[in-house]
């Protein structure tokens, strides 16, 4: 893993974003980890991470949501290796709130169940992207000012 995460330290924005949007799909990955290697190590402006983080980190988890909207749910839970549960769990809140669940998609594990059922239920893709972008992004900056904070 630290080889992994030294790869995407070394390109810096670039690799926050690519780093943000494997974890923002179903590959488990922790771009937390590479954001406070990159706002301790490298110095880059937190702003800018923040933002490169947030971009890849929505694009990841709006890759979720199409493969929702056009797969099965029992392929889904067998190729991305998410359990029906979760998936169902994630629909019965989908159905509920709505697009603005996508507001908790940074949540681990159950933020891509939430992504996923987004596209399934095919709920608003612009209603999904603002409240996925507002919840990741508030993540970013608490994971930033944190890492700062104990610096």
């Amino acid at each position: 893993m630290d080889t992994l995460n030294e790869f995407f330290i070394q390109y810096g924005y670039w690799g926050m974003a690519l780093a943000s949007f494997l974890a923002g799909t179903f590959f488990p990955f922790s771009s937390e980890a590479v954001m406070a290697a990159l706002l301790v190590t490298t110095g880059m402006d937190p702003v800018a991470t923040v933002a490169s983080g947030t971009v890849g980190n929505v694009a990841g988890s709006m890759v979720n949501y199409y493969i929702g909207s056009f797969a099965k749910t029992e392929t889904i839970s067998r190729w991305f290796r998410i359990k029906q549960q979760r998936l169902d769990t994630a629909q019965r809140y989908v159905q509920r709130y709505g697009a603005w669940m996508g507001f908790f998609a940074f949540i681990p594990i159950l933020g891509t169940a939430i992504s996923i059922a987004l596209g399934t239920l095919r709920a608003n893709v612009w209603g999904t992207l603002l409240s996925t972008f507002l919840g990741k992004c508030l993540r970013y900056i608490v994971v930033a000012y944190s890492v700062l904070a104990l610096v």
